[in-house]
Parts: structure tokens; sequence; C-alpha cells
């Protein structure tokens, strides 16, 4: 089925980040001795954010390193269960609960799901709608026939949504309807058929947060990616920066269009209309939906924006994706230490003004 041949494919792709992430290390593996310094582990678990996490850190002993990436995945999988939109968890209140309260009273969370919305209404604004939470009716109804059409081997059975359903959910999808009150913390939306997605944001929003812990926990150098979300700790042993690769959005030879170093902080997140699709009479509709067509947004086949914050870059992927290339381009020379990729539709790569300064 072809969820598992997405499957296949993010585990192939994170495997390959260890490969590219090592590129260039002069330090490295578990068998060596305490003498040379901090050692090379690496880990890899499947059950956050319905994709597969990849930890690449050099610590002083195993049993560091196990702490670390203990702590590590507890934080990704309490972000995981607050930003579900489809499952509720005992004694967590969630966005599920959110939605399952539009209408009918105000919701009090926990400040890690104030912030994470309070950035999204901030990206809302910079991307001038594009990256929008509050499109949840929407992505819902393509979630809904994408689901059942992975369900279904047979792909001459797969439907489309009509612009009528999309144009009645789109009703609802107005952010002024979020009502967040930080001093009660409390979320409300006023739209009784409204819904928040958040998967724009999330991930991001997390794998920033998890990774900001880890450095408080005295982690110094690693490289973290969640579902293809980078986010760079210090440096490897021997001063060098962390490698991260652009995903070729056009087939597997070369696996990787480019390779972009990642100084501490840094964060590389990869949006392409090939993670996530099902086909209808051999076109393929991904999930990244323009809000203003409601259908998916057909500029480019990847769009990756390396930047300072994994949140920022998580939603502004989202946010170029759905803009023409000439206002992503102006968006992104206004924002402070961000640069991005575009891959065009006709086959063409196209950069911000200081995107090759992080290339080798």
């Amino acid at each position: 089925m072809m969820t598992k041949r997405i499957f296949s494919a993010l585990l192939a792709a994170a495997l390959s980040l260890s490969l590219l992430a090592g590129c260039g290390s002069t330090s490295g593996s578990t068998a060596s001795s305490a003498a040379d310094g901090p050692q090379r582990y690496s880990t890899v678990f499947y059950d956050v954010f319905d994709t597969v996490t990849q930890v690449i850190a050099y610590c002083d002993s195993e049993e560091e390193f196990t702490a670390q990436m203990d702590a590590l995945h507890a934080d990704l999988v309490e972000y995981n269960q607050l930003y579900d939109i489809y499952n509720d968890y005992d004694g967590v209140t969630n966005i599920k609960t959110i939605n399952d309260n539009a209408g009918t009273a105000p919701v009090t969370v926990d400040d890690k799901i104030l912030g994470m919305l309070e950035l999204a209404q901030t990206m809302y604004d910079t991307t001038g709608g594009k990256l929008n939470i509050a499109l949840g009716s929407v992505l819902n109804i393509w979630h809904n026939y994408r689901e059942a059409a992975l369900a279904d081997d047979n792909d001459s059975n797969n439907q489309l949504p009509t612009q009528e359903e999309l144009d009645a959910a789109a009703q609802h999808c107005d952010i002024a309807n979020l009502i967040i009150d930080e001093d009660a913390k409390t979320v409300y939306l006023a739209d009784p058929a409204m819904s928040l997605d958040v998967g724009s944001v999330g991930k991001g929003y997390a794998v920033e947060q998890a990774a900001q812990a880890a450095e408080a926990r005295g982690l110094t150098s690693a490289l973290i990616s969640v579902g293809g979300n980078l986010r760079a700790i210090g440096t490897k042993p021997d001063g060098s920066q962390w490698v991260g690769g652009v995903e070729n959005p056009w087939g597997d030879d070369p696996a990787y269009i480019q390779a972009v170093e990642l100084a501490d902080g840094d964060s590389l997140v990869i949006s392409g209309d090939y993670q996530r699709y099902y086909v209808v009479d051999g076109v393929r509709y991904h999930h990244l939906i323009d809000p203003a067509t409601l259908w998916p947004a057909a500029y480019f086949d990847g769009v990756s924006v390396l930047a300072p914050d994994s949140g920022v870059a998580d939603c502004l992927t989202t946010g170029l994706f759905c803009l023409p290339l000439e206002e992503g381009k102006q968006l992104v020379e206004s924002l402070d230490g961000v640069e991005a990729l575009w891959c065009t539709t006709d086959g063409e790569v196209v950069t911000s003004s200081g995107w090759s300064e992080h290339t080798n």
C-alpha cells in the first residue's frame, strides 16, 4: 500500500541523514576510546508526529547519551500528544480538546499549546494568511479523501472533493475566531464549526522547544531530525558544522540536490509535494493546501527554509509553498536570518540572496 511506501521512504531519508550528517567529520565512532573525547552516537524512533525521528549526537559516554535521548524522546511524546487533533489521551488537554469545544466554552491549556498558537498567529500575519492553522475544516476534507484513497489499493476509486464542499468549509476558517486569553491560559474557538490544524507549525515548534530543553540539560553537540525537520545543537567536536541535505523532489538520483551547513541553533525544514499525497486520474494531490484556492498549491515541488528557529522555519515552508516565487522571495529577504530554496514545477532551483553562504 502507498502508506507503507511513504513510511519506507521516510525511513530511508532518516538513515540517509546519518551519512550526510557525517560528511566532513573527522571524529566519530562509538568504538573510539575515552581519550579521543566525545563519541558519536545515534538513535532512531518512530512514535512521534507520525514520522521517523533520528538524532546524532556526541557525548562523553553512552550513559549520558541514553539519558539525553530518553529526556528528548519524552519531550517529543508530550508535544505530540498536546498537538494531536485526532486522538484523546488520559489527563491531556490537547488541540483536539479545543476543537471538540468549539463554540461551547474556553479550554484551559498548557503553556506549550499557548506558545505554539501565538507563534502561529504571528506567522499568519507574516505570511499574509498563507499559514493559517484555522483552515482545519478544509484540511480535514482533504485528509479524509486522502485517507480513503490510501486505504484502497485501486487508484481508479480515488475521489476529489467538490469545490462546493470546500467553499462551505472555508466559511469557518477565520483566524479571528481563535480567541486566546494569555492571563487565563484559555483558548476558545468562537465559531462552532471551526477547527484547528497545527500540522504546519506543531512539529517545528516542538523540535525547537525540545532542542532548547536538551541544551539546558547539557547536550552540546547534536543534529535532530524529526521527519526532515533538522535542528542543530552546537558543532561537531572537530569544530565543523552539522550538515543537512535538501531532498530532490524530482526523484532519487541524486537523493539530495544540495548540502547545507547548519550553525548552532539553525534549523532546516523542507516541504514538498512528494511527502504526503494521493493520486486521482494520474494527477498527484498533495497535502499543502493554498488558502486562496482551497486546492493543493501549484507553485513548487519543494521549498526549503533555513532559519534560527525550527517553529518559524516550519511555518515559512508552508507559507512560501503557497506564495508566488517573487512574493516569497520578497518575504524571505525581509526576515533576519532566514534563507530559502525553491524547487519550481519546471525543474528550476532558485535561492534567496544569502543561501549560498550556507552551502559547501
